[in-house]
Order: C-alpha cells, then structure tokens, then sequence
C-alpha cells in the first residue's frame, strides 16, 4: 500500500511542478482566444474573444496563446492525462478485485472504465481527422466532463478552420458536448 502511496505522491508532484512551469512560462496571460461550441445552431454560436481581439468589418482577427519555449509542451499535457487516467482505472481496478465492493459499485466501476477508454480512443481518433485535414504542427484533444478542449500548434487560425474543428468533434463526440478551439503559434523561427 505504501508503493501506491508513494507513486501517486510522486505523480501529484510532478503534476504541479508542470503546472506551475506552464503558467510561469505564460499559460495564465489572457492573451489566447476560444472558439466556443455550445451545441446550439449555427446563428447562436458564441465566440470568446479577449479584448486583444477586433472586428474591422465584420472580420476577426485571432490572436495565438502565449508561446512556451518547450516544443513539447502538449507531448508533456498528454502524459500528464494519461498518467491521471492511469490512476484512476488503477483505483477503479482495485473497486472491481475487491470482495467487499458490491455488485452495482462492481457494474459502476466496469461502466468508468468503459467511459475513460472510450474518451481517451474518441481523441486521439480527433487529433489524427485534424491533423489530416489541414497542414498543423500538432493538435491536442481534451475531454473535460461534457467539454472538448482542442489545441492545435499553427501560427494562425481562421474562424472558419475553427469551425471545422468544432463540426469534427461534434462528429466524433455528439451535438451535447461544449467544444473549444485553441491555438498555439509554432516556437521555431524560420
């Protein structure tokens, strides 16, 4: 029980180290914009923008998240879920082998597992219809409850590509789930 203790401990740390590292290096500027997908039609559709963002004739100019200096900064979130929902099939794992857990908790247990590898398949099957469709350097797909986080690596992002990203996640995750569309301009110079 103390192995288990301590990895989770460790995971934990090194979970905050990265988190602390990400906003240090500029993850909680305010200078990123989101492209938001309430499910609802076309004409309701809301667009968060920050007030480094303008409209000049109906057009938006976008502007990028906050560049870090690490390439590896989404390899680096991805391990980071991983790691997380590693932990909890583990824990949910443990429910199912243990004699005192009851049928129904056994059925619950079987049924998040079923969920988290079903999430985890659903996005790396978005990354991969993203990134064949248009020229990226990277994309990152997050499910957070009934929330799809898209971050895609590219130096600019139309609100139209925007638009085919959210209609690609409603496709693979259904019309009920709230999509948002980031980007992260490239860290190499040309």
């Amino acid at each position: 029980m103390l192995k288990k203790q301590t990895v989770w401990l460790l995971t934990m740390l090194s979970l905050m180290i990265v988190l602390s590292v990400y906003y240090i290096l500029g993850g909680s500027n305010n200078d990123n914009l989101a492209f938001i997908d309430d499910g609802q039609p076309e004409q309701d559709q809301s667009v968060a923008t920050d007030s480094n963002t303008t409209e000049d004739n109906g057009e938006t100019e976008v502007t990028g998240i906050e560049s870090s200096s690490e390439d590896e900064l989404f390899t680096t979130i991805r391990m980071e879920v991983s790691d997380e929902r590693s932990m909890k099939i583990e824990r949910l794992n443990d429910v199912l082998a243990a004699s005192s857990s009851s049928v129904s908790e056994k059925n619950q247990a079987k049924e998040d597992i079923d969920v988290l590898s079903s999430i985890t398949s659903k996005e790396k099957i978005l990354e991969k219809t993203i990134l064949s469709n248009a020229e990226y350097e990277d994309v990152l797909v997050r499910v957070d409850n009934d929330k799809v986080h898209v971050h895609v690596q590219v130096d600019e992002l139309s609100a139209t590509e925007a638009d085919n990203i959210m209609q690609m996640a409603r496709d693979e995750f259904g019309d009920e789930v709230t999509t948002e569309v980031n980007f992260q301009p490239s860290t190499e110079q040309e």
